[in-house]
């Protein structure tokens, strides 16, 4: 049960004076929140603007360290000390310096900033038009701070590539595709006008990405001392690099014999479950489109199984829509993919993106990435996606009254939530098929797989190309999809390994929870993805006291 008081106490003024000042930073972010009087603003990504970040976040630290549990309630306490967790995560990573290695740094803010504004259309076109043109044409000084500040002694090359596929994908995006979203020629004249400033632009960083590519020199790997203070300080985690790899390393192994059992009991003589798997693979839609229309049928399937079998609870007004990932995310990445309901708007319409090949992609590579969303695997993916994974838990969340936890969260529990939703409709039954129950074991052992190779690439003892190399002996995964993944985990380190983690830690908190006769299933589904979307040492505490 929430802990909330009717009266203002002091902390909730210093936690909305650290939301503002995070809105204020970060005005596309704000956007996505449903927040107003943002949408026209792009963030300032001038190395003084993180300079003076990283100042006021040290200041934050001292004025969050020194409020006392004394007088704060349960609901006040987690949210100082996730506010805290955040900070010492950011500190961690200070002399990082990601700013002047990430080429991503640079694009996210200007295309997302744009798309987000058409897909959830918050405001009337006219005004959406004014915002999109005016955050196009603020995406050359975004560009140009990306100039000054990257670095070749400290970029990746493999970053910057996986980089300037996103930046030419930005090009069609900004001068052909954002137009096309408007019905009022006017409105459209203004914002094509906007697009074409905002594509020469992307053409032009193109370049410049293309050389510092040539010129990086650079590592990706954020080192074992940095990753294993990630997890102890952000998210309150008694694991260390070492121990989470070996966890990895268990689940794998533990994983492939049951996958084994499920391979002979579909084909006595499969071989094993790798070569089980191989084969579903070549059951697989036919088309992009035809793989959007069965994750759309499965979708529905599972919140109908949710609301037959009293699982969770369904928020009035959810929907889920199935959708085709954005032109500029193609690039980069080559999984499915969610975005949430605004969190500061009554809307709880997501949108569940299913991952298309970017324009252009070889009829052979199409193949193979529809390979890697076969059949027995659409189901999977559809819980851990829409129900009840992402979307059902981020719609739920929003009930909540606790401001900074709508922008606060942690892949930990928001990606263990998904995985563990898939184990969870398997116990009560949704995969019938032993098709689909190897589909789901398929994505489980894929993400112990993703553990051990995440934890080995950030402490050097893994090149890109073994991870490449592991994936695709270790996993079901395509070559070409594998090389996406490796490159996104080379990039944001930490996030790979948050699946299984998460989902390990959520199924020990089930058992107790249910143990000490705290409540139902549901009971425990509702309660904990109501809490928000904390570090999982916070979630135990919101949960269990």
């Amino acid at each position: 049960m929430a802990d909330c008081r009717a009266v203002p106490t002091p902390i909730d003024g210093l936690l909305d004076e650290f939301v503002d000042e995070q809105l204020d930073d970060s005005p596309t972010f704000a956007s996505t929140l449903g927040a107003e009087g943002y949408d026209d603003r792009l963030d300032d990504l001038s190395a003084g603007a993180f300079e003076a970040r990283a100042a006021r976040d040290e200041l934050w630290i001292q004025r969050f360290g020194d409020v006392p549990d004394d007088d704060l309630a349960l609901d006040e306490r987690i949210d100082r000390d996730l506010v805290l967790s955040t900070l010492r995560g950011r500190a961690i990573m200070r002399d990082w310096e990601g700013w002047r290695r990430s080429a991503d740094t640079y694009l996210s803010p200007g295309l997302y900033g744009v798309f987000t504004l058409f897909l959830q259309r918050l405001r009337p076109e006219p005004e959406l038009a004014a915002s999109a043109a005016a955050r196009l044409r603020g995406i050359p000084e975004l560009l140009d701070h990306g100039r000054v500040n990257l670095k070749p002694e400290l970029a990746n090359p493999v970053l910057v590539r996986r980089a300037l596929g996103q930046c030419q994908a930005a090009i069609r995006y900004a001068r052909d595709l954002v137009p096309a979203e408007l019905e009022d020629a006017g409105d459209r004249a203004l914002v094509a006008e906007a697009g074409e400033v905002a594509a020469a632009a992307y053409e032009s960083f193109a370049v410049f990405l293309d050389e510092l590519a040539a010129a990086a020199t650079g590592d990706y790997a954020v080192g074992e001392v940095r990753y294993s203070a990630l997890l102890r300080e952000r998210e309150l985690l008694g694991l260390d690099a070492a121990a989470l790899r070996e966890r990895g390393q268990a689940a794998w192994e533990e994983l492939a014999v049951r996958m084994d059992e499920v391979a002979a009991r579909i084909d006595g003589d499969s071989g094993g479950w790798r070569d089980a798997v191989e084969r579903l693979n070549d059951d697989h839609p036919s088309s992009p489109e035809a793989m959007r229309a069965a994750y759309e049928d499965w979708t529905e399937r599972a919140r109908s199984y949710l609301r037959e079998h009293e699982l969770v609870t369904l928020p009035e007004g959810e929907q889920c829509l199935v959708e085709p990932s954005p032109p500029f995310q193609r690039p980069v990445l080559a999984v499915a993919s969610y975005n949430r309901p605004p969190a500061f708007r009554d809307s709880r319409v997501g949108h569940f993106f299913v991952p298309f090949p970017p324009d252009g992609t070889p009829a052979e590579e199409v193949r193979k990435r529809l390979q890697t969303n076969n059949h027995s695997v659409i189901p999977s993916i559809s819980v851990h996606e829409a129900y009840p994974g992402h979307h059902w838990h981020l719609s739920w969340a929003k009930s909540g009254t606790r401001r900074v936890r709508h922008i606060i969260g942690t892949s930990f529990f928001i990606e263990g939530w998904a995985l563990y939703a898939e184990l969870m409709m398997s116990e009560q039954g949704f995969f019938a098929d032993d098709r689909q129950v190897l589909g789901w074991l398929d994505s489980r052992i894929f993400r112990a797989a993703r553990i051990i190779v995440d934890t080995s690439l950030h402490s050097g003892d893994m090149s890109f190309e073994d991870a490449v190399t592991f994936m695709r002996e270790r996993t079901s995964l395509t070559e070409p999809t594998a090389r996406a993944e490796v490159g996104r985990y080379c990039a944001w380190p930490t996030q790979a390994s948050s699946y299984l983690t998460g989902s390990l830690e959520i199924e020990r908190m089930r058992e107790r929870y249910l143990k000490e006769g705290r409540g139902t299933l549901r009971h425990f589904h509702d309660a904990l993805a109501g809490s928000g979307m904390l570090p999982l040492g916070l979630a135990e505490r919101a949960l269990l006291g």
